[in-house]
């Protein structure tokens, strides 16, 4: 997504509007995202001098696996953000300041828009398709699942000698 700077400074204090679907199939693969639709970003951006401040919300819905079956799970999210942009030849894109130069006539805010997403991802989702956890597998060479209610009836056998222990001295 692209904004000529022309288009900003020709508005003066007055803000430039967008909304346009934007292609974010590059992080496609990160953060676990194993899908992602192209998303919705509208919003506004307003020039003051060589200044640039672009304040725009995004809205979309990507696939991420669930924590515990791996299965498809699908997350809507919408995004507020703001960036600033500088036109001023002096500043450096090496620095770690939060004001992002402008490279020529064009503002690109699709690596903005995807680093957005990218922080906006959950460490974790869970599916509440009944169907997925009724198909998942419950255990494995060494392993299994056990409900809350087992878990507290079984005893440890490492533990078994010192609940004999316990018994005595209750006597």
């Amino acid at each position: 997504m692209k904004i000529p700077v022309q288009k900003l400074k020709a508005k003066g204090l007055e803000p430039f509007e967008f909304t346009e679907q934007v292609d974010v199939s590059d992080i496609q693969g990160k953060n676990d995202i194993r899908r992602i639709d192209p998303v919705k970003v509208s919003g506004q951006a307003t020039s003051y001098g060589n200044d640039i401040t672009v304040k725009f919300a995004i809205d979309g819905e990507m696939i991420l696996p669930c924590a515990r079956t791996l299965a498809d799970v699908p997350y809507e999210f919408h995004i507020d953000a703001t960036e600033l942009f500088t036109l001023s030849p002096y500043a450096s894109a090496d620095d770690e300041s939060e004001i992002h130069p402008v490279d020529g006539e064009l503002l690109d805010l699709k690596p903005y828009i995807e680093e957005n997403i990218l922080l906006d991802v959950p460490f974790r989702v869970f599916s509440d398709d009944e169907e997925v956890l009724d198909n998942a597998v419950k255990q494995g060479e060494g392993w299994q699942v056990a409900s809350e209610d087992a878990q507290q009836d079984k005893i440890d056998p490492r533990l078994e000698k010192l609940q004999a222990l316990l018994k005595k001295d209750d006597e």
